[in-house]
């Protein structure tokens, strides 16, 4: 068991609290410092994005962020020497986020030996297909340790969300909606229904609900249904300030009162 497996199993009546952030956003060597301050307030795991130019799911705070880390200097090479002394300051299962084509130009082999090397518990990679990663890259990920997240959306079908389920060794990420990152959560009684179909579907791997969870409310909301809940867009926005190292236990401390 990694990280993330003893997390949930281990978790109790809990809500789980994730958050993601960008790394090299809003400074280069700001990655590994926001991830002690997390840890700290109270944050059960995190999701450190790499980023991308061309990040077609995420709304315009993390197109932003994004951007900026770019312009940075941030690159996988980069972010894994950042990471080499991770595990000297920071304990909470940590799993990196992004987009395909930086992992293809590294080398997924040498992608997941650097993960297992700096201690990075999981992966997600939204469009990485699910047939490619069975056929060609699981062996991979599997001997290096590393959980790989799929994304499972309102429109996923039950044969799929049972492939998924198959597959996976840490937990289902399920988006709240097919949208962009950054919309607000509105619960509907279609958006409750489609979460009451995946809870009734007493699927093997614990469930986090991404997309929209911005305040209390809607952490709660989320996570009536699900083992834990994903906050993004907001808290990278906190790091717009100058002052977010500050702004940090206030801010999580909102959701993890």
């Amino acid at each position: 068991m990694n990280r993330i497996n003893k997390l949930f199993a281990n978790k109790g009546d809990r809500r789980i609290l994730s958050i993601y952030y960008t790394a090299g956003y809003p400074t280069l060597n700001s990655t590994v410092d926001i991830a002690e301050a997390l840890e700290k307030a109270g944050v059960d795991f995190l999701e450190i994005g790499f980023p991308y130019s061309d990040p077609v799911a995420d709304g315009p705070i993390i197109q932003h962020s994004s951007e900026e880390a770019l312009h940075n200097g941030m690159t996988l090479h980069v972010l894994f020497e950042q990471l080499k002394h991770l595990r000297k300051r920071v304990a909470l299962p940590i799993l990196l986020m992004g987009y395909v084509n930086p992992v293809l130009q590294y080398g997924v082999e040498r992608f997941c030996k650097s993960c297992k090397e700096v201690g990075v518990d999981g992966v997600i990679v939204p469009d990485l297909p699910m047939y490619e990663y069975e056929d060609l890259y699981r062996p991979a990920f599997e001997e290096n340790g590393l959980s790989n997240i799929f994304l499972v959306t309102p429109q996923t079908s039950e044969a799929r969300i049972r492939k998924i389920d198959g597959l996976s060794t840490g937990f289902i990420y399920l988006l709240s909606s097919s949208a962009t990152t950054g919309k607000n959560l509105a619960v509907s009684e279609n958006m409750e229904a489609y979460f009451s179909r995946i809870r009734d579907m007493e699927l093997q791997n614990p469930i986090a609900i991404g997309f929209g969870i911005s305040t209390r409310d809607t952490f709660i909301r989320a996570t009536d249904y699900a083992d834990g809940a994903i906050v993004g867009s907001a808290f990278v926005q906190l790091l717009a300030n100058p002052d977010y190292k500050e702004k940090i236990p206030e801010f999580i401390g909102q959701f993890k009162p």
